[in-house]
C-alpha cells in the first residue's frame, strides 16, 4: 500500500478518493475544527492533525511523520489561491512566503515524495495574469519535479456536477524514467441529477424566504429569471436587472436532466442560485454531498452552514478517485 500525506484536507473528498484507490494516509493536516471533527468521526483510524499548517511545516517532518526523506509516495492537497508579493522574481520558495502554498512547498522540499498531487480552482491559471501559477510551477521545478497539468471537469468522471479543477501532478526527477503518469480518460456516460437525487437520505437544509420561494415556484425546471413575468423578475433583481450579460444564475432552477452546476459553500447566493428541480428550495447538505459524490454514510460535523461549506469546498470523491488511481498505477511501475 502506498503512503500519502494530505495538506488542507477539508472534509475528506480528496482523502476518500485516495483511500478508495488504495492509498494509506499517514497524516491529514487541516485547520478548521468542524472539518477535523468530520474526518475523525468518519475515520477514527486516520491521523488527523488539527492545527495551523505553519506550525507543522516548521517541524522536523521526517521525525514527526516517522518517514525518511524520499520515502513518502505521495504528497497531496490544494492550498487556497493567494497572490504572491514577489511573483515573477524567480526567487524559488521565497516567492511564496506569506501564502498558504508556501507550506505545501516546504513539505515538498523537506520530504521529497516520489510524486505529488496539487489541485486547485481553474482560476489559478489566470490569477494575477498567470504569474501566481507560473511562480508555483517554478517552485515545483526547483524542488526537483517534472510537472504535468490539466483542467479536469468532474462531470467527465462519474460525478453529477459540472466542476472544473486544475490538477497538477509532479514526478521526482530522479524517477522520471521509471514512472509515467497519464491523466484519466473521460467516462462514456456523464450522470445527471436524476441519477443522484431520487433517493437521498433526509438531512438538514436551509429554506428560501417566503418571497423567494413564491418566485421559484413560478420558474420551470431548467429555467431562470427570464422564464417568469418581467415585472416580478425586475422587482427581485433590483440593480442586477440593468447589468450586462445573461445573468443566468439568477433565479436558476436546475433540471433533473442536467448535472448540478458547481456546488457552492452556502445554500443560496443571489446571482448563482441552484434551486432544487422538483421543489422551490435549495439543495440540502446531503443532496449537495451526493452531487459531490460523497457516500451517504459520510457524516458532516458542525452547524448547518459549516456543513454546507465543508461540502462545497471539497474535491468530488469520484474525480479524486480517478486521479488517485492513475497515480497509484504510476507508482506501481516504480515499485
Amino acid at each position: 500500500m502506498f503512503n500519502t500525506i494530505e495538506l488542507f484536507a477539508g472534509a475528506g473528498g480528496l482523502a476518500l478518493g485516495l483511500e478508495k484507490a488504495g492509498f494509506n494516509a499517514i497524516g491529514l493536516v487541516e485547520f478548521n475544527r468542524d472539518a477535523c471533527d468530520t474526518l475523525e468521526k468518519n475515520r477514527p483510524n486516520w491521523n488527523v492533525i488539527c492545527d495551523d499548517i505553519a506550525n507543522i511545516s516548521s517541524m522536523n517532518l521526517e521525525e514527526y511523520f516517522k518517514i525518511k526523506k524520499g520515502d513518502l509516495d505521495l504528497l497531496s492537497g490544494g492550498a487556497p489561491c493567494q497572490a504572491f508579493s514577489y511573483a515573477g522574481k524567480r526567487l524559488g520558495l521565497e516567492d511564496a512566503r506569506g501564502t498558504l502554498f508556501y507550506h505545501y512547498a516546504v513539505f515538498l522540499e523537506k520530504l521529497q515524495p516520489k510524486m505529488f498531487l496539487f489541485e486547485n480552482v481553474r482560476g489559478l491559471l489566470t490569477h494575477d495574469k498567470g504569474k501566481t501559477y507560473n511562480t508555483i510551477l517554478d517552485i515545483f521545478e526547483k524542488a526537483g519535479y517534472d510537472i504535468q497539468k490539466k483542467v479536469l471537469n468532474a462531470w467527465d468522471y462519474g460525478v453529477a456536477q459540472k466542476r472544473e479543477r486544475l490538477i497538477t501532478v509532479g514526478i521526482r526527477k530522479d524517477l522520471k524514467d521509471k514512472i509515467k503518469f497519464e491523466f484519466p480518460l473521460p467516462h462514456e456516460y456523464k450522470p445527471v441529477l436524476r441519477d443522484v437525487l431520487m433517493d437521498v437520505p433526509k438531512s438538514t437544509g436551509v429554506p428560501y424566504g417566503e418571497k423567494k420561494r413564491t418566485l421559484f415556484e413560478l420558474v420551470p425546471a431548467g429555467g431562470y429569471w427570464r422564464d417568469i413575468e418581467p415585472t416580478l423578475a425586475k422587482e427581485y433583481m433590483k440593480s442586477c436587472w440593468d447589468m450586462e450579460g445573461g445573468r443566468t444564475g439568477i433565479l436558476r432552477k436546475l433540471s433533473l436532466d442536467e448535472p448540478s452546476l458547481t456546488v457552492l459553500t452556502s445554500p443560496s447566493q443571489k446571482q448563482t442560485e441552484r434551486c432544487h428541480p422538483l421543489e422551490a428550495r435549495p439543495f440540502t447538505v446531503r443532496e449537495n454531498a451526493r452531487c459531490q459524490s460523497f457516500p451517504d454514510e459520510w457524516e458532516f460535523c458542525g452547524n448547518v452552514m459549516s456543513q454546507y461549506k465543508q461540502v462545497g469546498n471539497a474535491v468530488p470523491v469520484g474525480l479524486a478517485f480517478e486521479i488517485a488511481n492513475r497515480i497509484k498505477n504510476s507508482l506501481e511501475e516504480e515499485a
